[in-house]
């Protein structure tokens, strides 16, 4: 049987290992009062420059609290207090970016408060993606990209230019083109700048575009609110109808001229070519835009009304006169609302010497008060002149006129009665004359031709008078 002595005289290597574990131990204690010491010299310099940090400015600050030594459990607390701030920052980021969000829809709806209902109408449905999905696109191919176009017309050439930019605003394509022909309309060289723009951002394949003119005529035809008349404008704004058609979103806007980037310089550049290639050039003349057929014309060939200066073409002055001279009107001027009369010689430029002797008589007519018109009864002759006129005409040929109604035409030297409004009847009373049958043979056609037409004749002054709107009721007005 072992004793415990006897154990330990058996096993030396027992007591080694206690006496190494005991040393051990008693260097981890040594280590830790150490360290313990030198926490407690570091901290005891800071309370004690707190304290008289403290001290010195009690009567001048609030009291703070005393400093809390921390504890091994607030590294916890601290852990969770960062872990607050940092979402509290992540929120306050989150309200950053709905408000640039909200700043950016308030832009686009300030942006359609500007836009009229028929733009709103025509292109509605791109606007209002700036609301939706889709507004805040990177991509440059999702984005509006612009189109700017120019046509000019001048005596050195026809050019056109074209620049198309993304929706950076970062010119990504051009082009400049001379047009060959006779045709010299700046409406036509426009729409073929805009046709070449729009065929060149299909080929881009771009899929919203807005492009930007500088022309009014162009930009009101574009939206609808004109309708073009010449054959082959209209077959043009047709061709630009079916390109637009291929986008998803394609509308104008209209701007100043100067807004009109990079096309402007294309065009004149299209154009220089032309003018270098030419050994000598034609003297430059002026041009003016009719604002009645919108064409191009020499300041030559325009018309200015006096009185009010409002210019014209000869070609749409000639036309308006023949129009009103042929509904019997005194031809005025044809801007709206003007009154002025247009003056008959100064028309002589434009109208044959048939249309200004109708113009004259016109004038004549209308200067006359209708109670001393007197119209010459022959057929061959109806020549116009009034009652005086013809009285001092009368007495100067045949001596006496007054009572007896006899009249002779200034113009056929035709003699008539200025009562009956008829050729003379010589030797016979009018009122025999009015109850005679004896009609003559083109009175009787005139009587005939009323009763089919449905004509009636005035009781007072015997003029044929035709129903064209209204009640039956006659008022003279001789």
């Amino acid at each position: 049987m072992w004793t415990p002595a006897d154990q330990t005289s058996q096993n030396p290597d027992g007591e080694d290992l206690n006496a190494i574990v005991s040393a051990q131990l008693r260097d981890l204690m040594d280590a830790l009062a150490l360290d313990s010491d030198h926490e407690f010299s570091y901290k005891l310099p800071i309370e004690e420059t707190l304290d008289a940090s403290l001290a010195s400015s009690a009567s001048s600050i609030t009291p703070v609290p005393e400093f809390q030594e921390l504890e091994g459990n607030d590294i916890t607390t601290i852990g969770t207090l960062h872990s607050s701030e940092l979402g509290e920052c992540d929120q306050i980021f989150q309200e950053w970016l709905q408000s640039a969000f909200d700043t950016r829809r308030t832009h686009d709806s300030g942006e359609i408060l500007n836009i009229s209902d028929g733009d709103l109408s025509e292109r509605g449905c791109s606007i209002e993606k700036s609301f939706g999905e889709g507004s805040s696109k990177s991509e440059e191919n999702q984005g509006v990209s612009s189109l700017y176009f120019k046509g000019l017309v001048s005596e050195e050439g026809i050019g056109i230019g074209v620049a198309i930019c993304n929706p950076k605003n970062e010119l990504v394509f051009e082009v400049k083109r001379r047009l060959v022909g006779n045709e010299r309309s700046k409406m036509v060289a426009e729409c073929k700048a805009l046709i070449a723009g729009l065929n060149a951002a299909i080929d881009l394949e771009l899929k919203q575009l807005c492009f930007y003119c500088d022309y009014y005529p162009l930009y009101q035809f574009v939206t609808g609110r004109w309708l073009p008349k010449q054959r082959k404008v209209a077959a043009l704004f047709r061709q630009i109808t079916h390109l637009q058609a291929r986008f998803d979103s394609c509308y104008p806007r209209l701007v100043a001229r100067h807004d009109i980037k990079f096309a402007f310089k294309l065009a004149r550049e299209a154009i220089v070519p032309q003018i270098t290639q030419t050994e000598d050039p034609i003297p430059k003349k002026l041009n003016e835009t009719c604002v009645i057929c919108l064409e191009d014309c020499d300041v030559n060939r325009m018309f200015a009304v006096d009185g009010c200066l409002h210019r014209y073409c000869f070609s749409c002055m000639k036309q308006h006169m023949e129009v009103k001279l042929l509904q019997g009107l005194v031809p005025k001027c044809p801007h709206e609302g003007c009154m002025i009369d247009l003056n008959v010689d100064s028309c002589t430029k434009f109208l044959t010497p048939k249309d200004m002797a109708t113009m004259r008589q016109h004038l004549k007519e209308a200067s006359i008060p209708v109670s001393e018109k007197v119209y010459c009864p022959y057929p061959k002759c109806s020549a116009l002149t009034t009652k005086g006129e013809a009285l001092e005409y009368t007495k100067d040929v045949l001596g006496s006129a007054n009572q007896s109604g006899l009249r002779k035409c200034m113009k056929c030297h035709g003699l008539f009665c200025i009562n009956c409004k008829v050729p003379w009847h010589n030797l016979v009373s009018c009122r025999d004359y009015k109850g005679s049958s004896n009609l003559e043979l083109d009175d009787v056609k005139l009587k005939s031709l009323a009763s089919t037409c449905l004509w009636r004749q005035c009781v007072k002054c015997n003029h044929m008078i035709e129903l064209a709107e209204g009640c039956y009721h006659m008022t003279c007005r001789f």
